[in-house]
C-alpha cells in the first residue's frame, strides 16, 4: 500500500531528477509506476499523481484511466497515461483561472491561472518517446503535475484558497 505524502514533506519541494532512459524498462521503475497507479486508484477524486506525491523525487507522472474512458465497468487503471521525463513544449498565452485541488494537499481547493491549452513531450512505460497536446482539464493536469516535478504546488499560486473537508456520515 503506498501512501500519498502530505504538504510540509520536503520530498514536495525539491525539483525532481530525470529518469535515465535505460531505467525506464527496469523492474525497479515499472514498480514505480505500479505503486503510483495503485496509490492514484484508490483516490475517488484523484485524477493524477506525480512520483513526488509517493515520496520518490523522479520526473513522472501518471494521468488516471478516469481520464480516458467513460464507461466505469470498462475499469482498467492501466489505461491511464504514464509520463516519464515530460517537458511542456508549447503552451497557448491565454489563460484562465481553473479550480484545482491536490492529493497532497488534502481538502484545500483554489483557483490557479493556467494556459488553455498545453503540448508535453515525455516518454512512456516502454521507453518510447511521444508528443501530446491537450486542451482543458488534461492540459491543466499537465501543467499541474510538472509544477510538482518542479517542487511547486498548487497551494502556491492559488487564489480563493479555502479548506473543504469531506461531510462524514
Amino acid at each position: 500500500m503506498t501512501d500519498i505524502v502530505q504538504k510540509g514533506d520536503e520530498t514536495l519541494r525539491k525539483v525532481a531528477k530525470e529518469v535515465p532512459l535505460v531505467d525506464i524498462t527496469t523492474p525497479s521503475l515499472q514498480s514505480i509506476l505500479s505503486s503510483m497507479k495503485d496509490a492514484l486508484d484508490k483516490e475517488d477524486d484523484g485524477v493524477a499523481i506525480a512520483a513526488p506525491q509517493i515520496g520518490i523525487s523522479l520526473r513522472i507522472f501518471v494521468v488516471s484511466h478516469k481520464m480516458f474512458t467513460d464507461d466505469e465497468e470498462e475499469y482498467d487503471k492501466d489505461k491511464g497515461m504514464v509520463f516519464i521525463n515530460p517537458v511542456l513544449v508549447k503552451s497557448s498565452k491565454e489563460k484562465e483561472l481553473m479550480e484545482e485541488g491536490c492529493l497532497s494537499v488534502r481538502w484545500w481547493y483554489g483557483k490557479v491561472k493556467r494556459s488553455k491549452q498545453a503540448t508535453v513531450r515525455a516518454f512512456d512505460e516502454r521507453g518510447l518517446e511521444f508528443t501530446m497536446g491537450a486542451s482543458g482539464l488534461l492540459a491543466q493536469i499537465f501543467q499541474h503535475e510538472i509544477d510538482h516535478l518542479d517542487g511547486i504546488l498548487f497551494s502556491d499560486k492559488a487564489e480563493e484558497l479555502e479548506e473543504l473537508p469531506p461531510h462524514l456520515g
